[in-house]
Parts: C-alpha cells; structure tokens; sequence
C-alpha cells in the first residue's frame, strides 16, 4: 500500500519532544525523515536514561529509551552546523526537501544561515516550521521554553492536583510532557496543512508554534470558565469542574473512575447501586444540580462504592451502559485485552538491539495505514547513505567531511558489526 505521506521529505533539525513527535508522525505517515543531529552528541535525549535500551550481546546500547519513543522511521545524519561545510549540506538538502522542522531558540539558526528567511531563497516551496517556548514575538520570545515550565506558566499546574486544603495538596505537573506532546500534535496539524496550501499551488511559509500558546489554547474548557465567568478555576483533584459525578471513588480493593456525563446515565448508576430515588431527587435531579451539591452526593456516592470491588462494580456498571474503570499502571495497561486485541505493543527491528519495544501510532487509516519501518536511528547511522542518495555525493567527497569532523559517520560501521 502506498503511505499518505509519501514521496514528502522533512528535514528535522529538532530535538527533545515536541519537534520530534511532529516529525515521528509525519514518518508513521509515510514521510521521509531526514533527522540532523550533532556529530559525537546527538539529540539530548539519546542520554536521558536510565533505562537504556538493551544490547543483543548484552549491556546497554548508549541510547534511552526516551529518544526512542519519538524518533522512529527516522534516518540520523550527524552534520555539525557550526560549520561552513556543514551548513552548505543542510541547505543543500533543503533544495530536495518539502518541509523542515527545528525548535532553536528565536534567531538561532540565523547565523547559520538556516533562518526561514534565508531558506526561502533556497526553496520557496519549503514549509518551516520552528517550535520555541514562547514564540517568534513578544516580550518572552528570547526565552528557554521546557514543558515543565510552561505547564506551570500556562495554568495547566493551577487546575492539576489536590485543592490546597486537602491533604498532599498544591500544584502537580502532568506526569508525562504534556505540552510538548500537545505542541508536537499541533505542529503536524499545521504542517499538513500548509502543505495541502502548497499542493494547491500556493507557497511555502513559516509557521510559528509556541509552547506557551499551545497550552493557553488547550486549558480548553477550564479557560471559557474563567473567561465567561470572571471566577479563577482552581484544583479539584480527580474532579470535573462541570461534570458530576465524574471522578475517582473507593471502592472494597482500591478505586475506580465514574465517568457520568448525562441524566440517563446516572439515573441508571443510581439503579445498579440500589439508589433509584436519587435520580428523582431535585437535588440531583440534573447535572447543573448535581454540580451545585457536588459534596453532597460524592459523600453518599462513596459510601456505595466501597461496598464492592472494582471488578465488580466494573461489570455490572458497563453491563447497564455506564462509563467507569479501574485505574491502570503501565503493566495493567499493557496486559489490558483490548490494548493487545489493538496492537498497542510493538517490537521494531534495530541493529544493535535486535528488536526494540514500541509504542502504536494511534491512527488508523484504511487505505493508507501507518508502518513501522524502522526503530529510532543510531546517531549518524545513515549519514553516508542519504547524503549519497539525496545529494549524489561521491565517496572521496564524503571521506573529506568525515576527516574534517564536518559529518559523522562511525555509529555506521558499529551497527553492522
């Protein structure tokens, strides 16, 4: 089958998360990745372990397994940018690429040469899109921007965990890099559409993705109640600030997540827990009610739910058609029937390791579907081979930018011993 993306090239000179989980989905969709990494280093998160992933001789292979949750169906051409030559590789491959994805500082690349500006005049077709903390504009523009900071910038730490006044309570950060993620997803969605924008005869562009506008954006509901309401959301733990009941309850052997979002369906929970008059009951009677007596009801849903396990209120709630479930860590989740029956759990062909573990695309697509090609490259792995194939470098070209540091190479030789 023919993938979506195929025959467009990118150019990722990203690195961390966010660049590279746009550009992973760009590659899951078909699109030949080109990933520039630094000679000797690489992406950061080639080091940010442990765990490492594990050699076919045994010991580790000097890659985490973070950098390999974003960076498969990559090739990894190690350029050293500081360079004149290296420089003049890049915007040699900018010539033969359709997008080109990096995530420098504002004015970083600049004096490179590799600005958008600069680009332009190599490829006007180029879509460039630079992913920063904060933006290309405005009084923060010059600053560092990391998830972990921005969730707290963006209000997303002043909705997430406990209310102050409760036990354990204060700001909690989302336990993955939320932001990131949330920014790589956009830049996809932006990129895809200024390539179809290209495709109908129109230009390249740049876009300009920021982290601290990502996550403004997606405060999504908490932010209209604030701006509707003039009232500063706080933390509700588990809670929902406009849905109830829809949060964590205990039950005999741990907890569990009710997820009511209509009338119907909590007048049927009320009938599973042997309370059918509280569906009646003007107190409850609809959620705007359910929500002004939200301390009320949570209190009496509690005392019910301890009652049984979590597997057994599992059971007989979804058999009556309310939304609930156990709480999952990550090996309940990937032992979970349905996540194996999805395929969630992949293992990825490597040349050190043998096979590597990953984690699905979550598209699905019926004519062109996702395919997994290959796992995260080895830092250089595929310096020589692009630059021979996209370029038409000769060996003794090649040999001479080795010698000169400008590219690396030696990572090659050890995948194949």
């Amino acid at each position: 089958m023919v993938s979506a993306l195929e025959g467009i090239r990118v150019l990722d000179l990203s690195r961390i998360l966010a660049g590279p989980w746009a550009s992973q989905n760009l590659a899951d969709l078909g699109a030949e990745v080109i990933k520039v990494e630094r000679p000797v280093s690489g992406d950061d998160t080639r080091t940010w372990g442990p765990p490492y992933v594990r050699s076919q001789k045994g010991g580790d292979t000097s890659d985490a397994a973070y950098f390999f949750s974003c960076n498969r169906n990559k090739e990894s051409v190690a350029i050293d940018l500081s360079t004149s030559d290296g420089q003049e590789l890049v915007r040699e491959l900018v010539k033969k690429s359709d997008i080109l994805i990096e995530n420098y500082k504002v004015g970083g690349l600049k004096r490179y040469g590799l600005d958008y500006a600069s680009l332009k005049e190599v490829n006007p077709k180029l879509i460039y899109c630079s992913i920063t903390g904060f933006g290309q504009t405005g009084p923060y523009a010059e600053r560092a921007g990391y998830d972990f900071l921005i969730q707290g910038m963006a209000g997303l730490m002043s909705i997430t965990g406990r209310n102050d006044s409760e036990a354990g309570g204060g700001p909690i950060k989302v336990g993955v890099a939320l932001t990131d993620i949330l920014t790589g997803l956009y830049a996809s969605t932006a990129i895809l559409a200024a390539l179809a924008h290209c495709k109908n005869g129109g230009e390249g562009q740049h876009i300009d993705l920021s982290l601290m506008d990502v996550q403004v954006a997606c405060m999504a509901n908490q932010a209209m109640n604030y701006l509707v309401s003039d009232n500063v959301p706080g933390r509700l733990g588990n809670a929902h600030p406009n849905v109830v009941p829809y949060q964590d309850f205990p039950t005999a052997d741990g907890h569990m997540i009710l997820a009511i979002g209509n009338d119907g369906q909590f007048g049927r929970f009320c009938a599973q827990i042997g309370k059918p008059e509280w569906s009646t009951d003007l107190r409850f009677v609809n959620n705007a009610a359910r929500v002004s007596n939200r301390n009320l009801l949570v209190d009496m849903i509690r005392e019910q739910t301890k009652k049984s396990t979590t597997a057994e209120w599992v059971k007989n709630l979804e058999a009556v058609g309310v939304p609930c479930g156990p709480i999952n860590d990550l090996a309940n989740v990937f032992a979970d029937p349905h996540v194996i029956d999805r395929n969630l759990r992949l293992d990825i062909e490597h040349p050190i390791a043998g096979t590597v573990p990953s984690v699905a695309n979550p598209i699905r697509m019926s004519s062109t579907p996702v395919k997994y090609r290959t796992a995260a490259p080895m830092l250089g792995q595929h310096t020589l081979e692009v630059l021979t194939r996209v370029l038409g470098m000769t060996p003794d070209n090649l040999d001479k930018l080795v010698e000169s540091k400008v590219i690396e190479s030696a990572r090659v030789a050890n995948c194949s011993d």
